[in-house]
């Protein structure tokens, strides 16, 4: 299976800061409006999308989650210069910052480039230590004059960077969790025979709690889910074969916990045996640290979920740039298309 790069590179690209998701759900929208047999906007924001099952007397509903917001920042205060200060809106590892340019959008998009105290005017002290984040600063090369007519308070910011192709992998901003949403637009349009209603969640506000997918599975109570999101690939010098957590180019995860979530061994098991029956190349995943809509669709259904998660290895998350390899996303698609057809064959007792 080949990967899209070309939609994976627009939905990359697209801005979509937490609270803000409305140019990427727009184009998700322009994906899979021929495909499913139905989709609603809900309160929240999540974007929900239907494909009924082939035959379902039992009425049973997999919820499959994938998160469209990014890590961004939002428009704080603009000084008498000038320069923009912001509020993060998710994690970020401070010394990726450093003379980054981002986007402000605001009544017209502005670029921005992420400055902080020149390493010439610094104390021999302050050199060896990194900036932290409020210690940076935006600026726009505008008076405050130029840019109050432009900017506000308020206003969402996002990175600003190309996805491109490095040998067998993409590499962009956003790549968690684009590439989630990616996988899902690909589930919805390929999938023929979903066993149960399979309902393609689009969710809003994960990377500050998990806050979409709690409203949306409190709404739809599934009876299975599965999220889809990415998880740290550190197979990079230095790591101990412990601390990998996964590696690139070794197949999709199938996680098995992390620090918000235990997932539903039966669920574990349902997608190792399927992953096994059609060859699909897999890893497992246990996080130590972090957490995923995978909470959120397990916990906050009326009756719970049975439920796990398909992750994706990705290098450098929380950075400036992600970075993931075409052969895992490929198989992640094929294990979520290939769970949701057999999801009936399974045994779910204990």
């Amino acid at each position: 299976m080949n990967v899209n790069v070309k939609l994976l590179k627009a939905i990359c690209e697209a801005p979509g800061a937490p609270g803000f998701e409305q140019p990427v759900r727009s184009l998700i929208i322009d994906e899979i409006k021929d495909y499913v047999d139905e989709y609603s906007i809900d309160n929240m924001g999540n974007l929900i999308a239907i494909k009924k099952g082939v035959a379902n007397p039992e009425n049973k509903k997999v919820m499959v989650a994938a998160h469209m917001d990014e890590i961004g920042f939002l428009v704080s205060h603009i000084d008498d210069l000038g320069f923009v200060r912001f509020q993060t809106l998710g994690g970020f590892d401070p010394k990726t910052l450093t003379a980054q340019r981002v986007i402000i959008h605001g009544k017209e998009d502005v670029i921005g480039v992420m400055g902080s105290k020149p390493i010439h005017v610094m104390k021999p002290e302050e050199r060896n230590k990194p900036s932290k984040i409020d210690e940076y600063f935006i600026d726009c090369g505008m008076t405050k004059e130029e840019l109050g007519k432009l900017v506000e308070i308020g206003n969402p910011i996002t990175r600003e960077r190309e996805l491109i192709e490095m040998g067998q992998c993409v590499n962009c901003k956003s790549i968690d969790n684009r590439v989630s949403v990616y996988i899902l637009i690909e589930a919805l349009k390929q999938i023929q025979n979903p066993a149960y209603d399979f309902y393609g969640v689009f969710t809003v506000q994960e990377e500050v709690g998990i806050r979409g997918a709690n409203v949306a599975a409190h709404t739809l109570n599934p009876d299975y889910g599965i999220a889809l999101d990415t998880t740290i690939a550190y197979d990079l010098p230095g790591a101990q074969a412990h601390e990998r957590v996964t590696e690139l180019g070794k197949g999709t995860a199938i996680k098995i916990m992390d620090a918000m979530t235990i997932c539903d061994s039966r669920m574990v098991k349902f997608l190792k045996d399927t992953a096994a029956k059609h060859d699909i190349m897999w890893q497992p995943e246990i996080l130590a640290a972090g957490g995923t809509d995978t909470a959120g669709v397990q916990r906050m259904g009326k009756n719970g979920a049975i439920a796990g998660a398909i992750s994706i290895p990705t290098r450098h998350l929380h950075q400036v740039i992600e970075m993931a390899h075409q052969a895992d996303i490929a198989a992640s698609i094929e294990l979520l298309i290939s769970a949701l057809e057999e999801i009936d064959q399974a045994s779910w007792t204990y």
